[in-house]
Order: structure tokens, then sequence, then C-alpha cells
């Protein structure tokens, strides 16, 4: 096994995972500590040591407010269970589970970014243990990141003294530890031709960054979005739809607000106080439009074949991110529907009733369908010809707490990871991990989730999504017949969504 591996900048030691077979490396850095003069630059080069490092457990995590104090937030339950986790800015340490015995075998590569909405999260999430995953023959690679003002804020300032890196420094670390597994991952018995990124929530969101930068030629061959796309017709606000200038502004009052006026002020300012002045200030700093590393929103590139070519997999809760049209009476809910549908607002009314609690509920649909839909009616129209697998998370979730199938908790299933969550998950739920996992290993080799399940027969045909049927993957632990068909209001908000799209 491969416990010891000589990288760029030194040699590193692992450990043997629970399965001896596989090699856990955690905490290697790949960039210089952002701190001081580096605080909000772009990641740059880690220094390089001698002798062996040993990298036994996970660095500490990004600045953040401190997670596992509130005993009412699921996720507090689920995972953020550790209020003493080390926490510093110098936080730019990547890990690797690896299953090679030698250099040589160019496994495929795995490259994961958590989520968090881009203000909390970390590599140390119990569910993100790419163990089980790397017993089916891949490199995993979980980079951790700058978040929150630490790696998002926006300023005049900052603009002016480096315009070649204005902004996104969460986005450049990821890019920074993606860049550094195309380097270094062979000597971990890894492919640097054959790597897919992923991620879930805001880290679906940075994926769909990674995916439309023009800095990332070649860097990888394959995208798994989870929970990180969405759309709508409905009036709001998109997340994450502020301006470079609306950003450059907060910033200008976030130093107002931290009572300084320069960045030498800032820079030389502790990271708890920014961290806690950050936590009061109680604003979202996150993906900006810089023009430098996210050249348009996401959305609009993808919209516009602005992407990456390569095969992608979206996924999705059942019940999560559903979205109504609200208003406070018929008659607003009536006069909405009009304005966005038009010549077939009439068709809307009638697939949502008379009953305004009863229409708002009618009305409501998966804004990540929705993406998923008008992005494969787009590439059609343009001719992209890379598929799109599409999946849905349905499965009962046991607990005191009836959760449904929250934001989030797919993560268990797609690692495999059933074992460390304290839900009382029995056989059947373990028995659609192993096939969840079984999915993503096969995209990740070669960007077909097909294969055969451990006892070497086929598992369920998951076939790409096409405009005409959804092809959705069903991921479910219930009898009732799944209707894979667009309904009359998807047909109605795709028709609307491209159309101002």
């Amino acid at each position: 096994m491969l416990r010891v591996v000589k990288t760029e900048n030194g040699l590193v030691r692992g450990l043997p995972a629970a399965d001896p077979r596989i090699t856990a490396f955690k905490g290697i850095p790949f960039a210089a500590p952002p701190v001081g003069e580096l605080r909000w630059r772009a990641p740059q080069p880690a220094a390089s040591w001698e002798g062996i490092r040993d990298c036994y457990k996970f660095a500490p995590i990004s600045m953040q407010h401190i997670p596992g104090l509130d005993p009412n937030n699921i996720y507090t339950r689920e995972w953020n269970v550790d209020p003493e986790i080390e926490m510093s800015e110098d936080c730019l340490y990547l890990n690797v589970w690896t299953p090679a015995k030698s250099p040589d075998e160019k496994l495929p590569v795995f490259v994961w970014y958590f989520g968090g909405g881009l203000q909390e999260g970390n590599t140390a999430e119990m569910e993100f243990d790419g163990e089980r995953l790397a017993r089916r023959g891949i490199v995993v690679v979980t980079v951790n990141y700058r978040l929150n003002v630490f790696g998002f804020l926006a300023h005049p300032q900052l603009t002016k003294e480096q315009p070649e890196a204005p902004t996104n420094f969460g986005h450049l670390d990821q890019q920074a530890g993606t860049r550094w597994v195309k380097r270094n991952i062979a000597a971990f018995g890894g492919d640097p031709d054959n790597i897919t990124i992923g991620g879930q929530s805001a880290g679906g969101m940075s994926v769909l960054a990674q995916l439309t930068s023009p800095q990332n030629e070649g860097l990888f061959q394959r995208a798994i979005i989870q929970s990180g796309i969405s759309a709508s017709v409905y009036p709001g606000r998109p997340f994450l739809a502020r301006s470079f200038a609306e950003g450059e502004q907060l910033g200008v009052k976030f130093f107002e607000f931290l009572g300084v006026k320069t960045l030498e002020e800032a820079r030389k300012l502790d990271a708890e106080y920014i961290r806690d002045k950050n936590n009061e200030f109680r604003a979202f700093f996150g993906t900006l439009d810089d023009g430098v590393f996210q050249v348009g929103t996401y959305n609009e590139n993808l919209m516009r074949g602005r992407r990456y070519k390569v095969p992608l997999m979206i996924t999705r809760t059942e019940s999560e991110f559903k979205m109504g049209l609200r208003a406070e009476s018929m008659e607003e809910f009536r006069e909405k529907a009009e304005e966005i549908f038009g010549g077939d607002a009439e068709k809307f009314l009638e697939l949502c009733g008379d009953d305004l609690e009863e229409a708002i509920k009618r009305s409501a649909f998966s804004g990540i369908e929705l993406a998923a839909r008008a992005l494969r009616r787009r590439e059609d129209e343009l001719g992209i010809g890379q598929p799109i697998y599409y999946a849905v998370f349905d499965a009962e979730i046991p607990g005191w707490d009836n959760p449904g199938t929250f934001h989030s908790v797919d993560l268990w299933f797609y690692f495999e990871t059933l074992a460390k969550c304290w839900r009382p998950f029995v056989g059947k739920h373990y028995d659609l991990a192993r096939q969840m996992c079984n999915y993503w290993a096969n995209f990740i080799k070669k960007g077909d989730p097909n294969g055969n399940d451990a006892d070497g027969t086929p598992m369920p045909e998951w076939k790409p999504l096409t405009d005409a049927v959804p092809n959705a993957m069903w991921f479910r632990d219930k009898p009732d017949p799944i209707v894979d068909e667009p309904d009359e209001l998807m047909k109605l908000l795709m028709k609307v969504y491209l159309e101002k799209n």
C-alpha cells in the first residue's frame, strides 16, 4: 500500500483507513497559509519541507461561526457535532484516500468541494469520508477553501490592488487544490487526465463556477452537481445575484463595520475579530462576476453553452427547494400568473385551482428539475452532445425528527457513510447506499453511471436525460410507481424559462 508519497513540496505519510487496503492522507498543504499580507489574495504556492510530513489528521477548518452550538439545528444533530473543532485562517489543506499499491495504477480521481452556503462547512464532516468510494478503485480528494468574508470579499481597494484576482478567493482555493491534484495525484496512483469534480449545495454551485470559468481548460473530465443548480420563472431575486459593483459596496460597508479604512489595516486585524464581526454583520459574501475567474453568472453561461464540454450528473432530494408562486390573494395570484405566462396563464390557473392555499401548493415545482431539463433542451439546440444524468433521492429517512428527504441527507448515501450517522438506518438503506455509491463510482471512472452491483448483477439502467423524458434515476425504498414524464406545469415553466433565457 502507498503509505509514503512524494509530492512537489515533500514527502507525506498517511495512515491505513478502517479498511487497511486504503490509505488516508489528511491535512496536506496545497497552498501557503492565506494570512497576514496573503489575506484576501489568490492562493500562493505552499512551502516545501524536509523529511516526512505526517498527514494523520484533518487540518483546522476555515474561519466561520462555531459549529455545533444550536441543538435545534438539524445539521448540528447530523454532522456539525463538535463545537471544539480546530479552526484557523491557515486552512488551505486537502485530504486524499487512495487504494493504490503503487504510483503506476492511473486510477480515476474524484475532487470534492463541500457545501454550506459558502459561509460554513469543512472537509472533516463525517459524511465526507472517502474510504468507501476509494474501495471502488477511486482516488478521492476533498479540498478545503476559504469561506464567507474571508473567501468572497470584494472591495474597490482590492480591485485596484490586484485586478487579476479581485475576489472569489474561495473558488480560487478550489481551483488551486484541483490544480495541485493535476500536478501531484499520479504519485498517489491517480490519473491526472481522469479527474471528476463534484460538490453539493454551495459545493455544487462551486462546481458550476469551475465548470464555466475561462481559467480551467483541461482541468477535469466530468462534473457532479448535487443540489447546486436551480431555475425559476416566479418573481424573486435569484440566489447569488449581486453584481460586482454591489459586492464592492458591501465590502466598503463591512470595512466601516470593522472600523478600518484600508486593506493594510484590515489585514492586520485578528481573524477571530473579523469572523465575529462578520457574524454580527449578517451579510452574504459569495460568488461574484469579477470578469476574471467568473465572467458572467454560471446560469447565464450554461444557457449559452459557455461551459467545458464534459458529461454531467445533476441530483437532488425529492423535497428540497420546492418553489410556489406566492401571493396574498387569488387576485394577486392571477395577476402574477398573467404577467408570467401571458397567453398560457389560463392553462396555468386551471392547473392550480381557485383556492389560494391550494393554488400556491399546486404551483410548486423543483427548481433543480427545471434547471436540468432547461439545460438539456438548450444544449440540444446548441448541439452540445454531452450526456446529463439526472437523479432524485426519495428514500424514507428514520429518526425521531421525521425529517423527510431534507437538503444534504443524500450525502450519507452517495459516500456510503451511513454507519457514522446516529439515525437507525437498516438493511434497505445500506443496500440503497451501496448502489448509489456504485453509480457515483462508475460515473467518475467513465462518465457513465451504469454497471454491475457488488454481486455481479447489472444495476437498473440509468438513462441520460432527454428533452422528452426526464429519465430520472429515482433512489428510493418505496414500492409506489414513478411517473417519469414532464407534467403540464413543467411544460409551461420550461416554455417561459427558455424564452427568457
